[in-house]
C-alpha cells in the first residue's frame, strides 16, 4: 500500500461496526486459515473512556470449522488521538496512533514476537498484519476491516 490515511483520533474512527476478513498463514507448514466475522467498538460498560472490542464469526482452519471471538479494550493513549490497546483482563497488548495513517507495535509473547503494521486506507477501510515469530511459531496474519452502516 502506497498511500495511508491520516486519523486524527484513533478511538473516534474505530467507533462503529466493521466487517472482518482475515487469513492466517502458518509460513513453516504452508498451513492456511481463515476468519470472517464482525468487530464492534462500542462505549464501554462502565462509562469509561476508550472502547470495548468485540469481535465474533467463524474461524476455519485445516477445513475445520468453529465459532470465535475476542474481546479487547482501546483506551485513550498517552498522546490525544492515539490508544492503549488491553487484553479484557487488563493486561498491555500494544499501543496506536494513526496520525499518520500507518503505525507498527510490537508484542513480546513469552517466547514469541508479535509485529503488528497497521494501516488507513480511507475513511471505511483499514488492515492489520501480523507476523509472529518465535522457537514454535512463524505466522502471518493478515485482517481486512470494512465499516458497516
Amino acid at each position: 500500500m502506497g498511500e495511508f490515511w491520516p486519523v486524527a483520533d484513533v478511538l473516534a474512527y474505530l467507533t462503529g461496526n466493521w466487517r472482518v476478513e482475515r487469513s492466517v498463514r502458518d509460513r513453516a507448514s504452508g498451513a492456511e486459515g481463515r476468519f470472517t466475522g464482525t468487530t464492534a467498538f462500542s462505549p464501554l460498560d462502565d462509562g469509561g473512556d476508550g472502547l470495548l472490542h468485540h469481535e465474533s464469526g467463524l474461524f476455519t482452519w485445516q477445513g475445520t470449522s468453529r465459532p470465535a471471538e475476542r474481546t479487547l479494550w482501546f483506551l485513550p493513549g498517552q498522546r490525544a488521538g492515539t490508544a492503549a490497546v488491553r487484553f479484557s483482563d487488563g493486561r498491555p497488548f500494544h499501543d496506536l496512533d494513526l496520525t499518520t495513517g500507518r503505525h507498527v507495535a510490537d508484542h513480546p509473547c513469552a517466547a514469541d514476537l508479535y509485529r503488528g503494521e497497521f494501516t488507513v486506507s480511507d475513511a471505511d477501510r483499514w488492515r492489520t498484519q501480523w507476523r509472529v515469530g518465535g522457537p514454535a511459531k512463524d505466522l502471518l496474519l493478515t485482517t481486512a476491516y470494512t465499516r458497516t452502516r
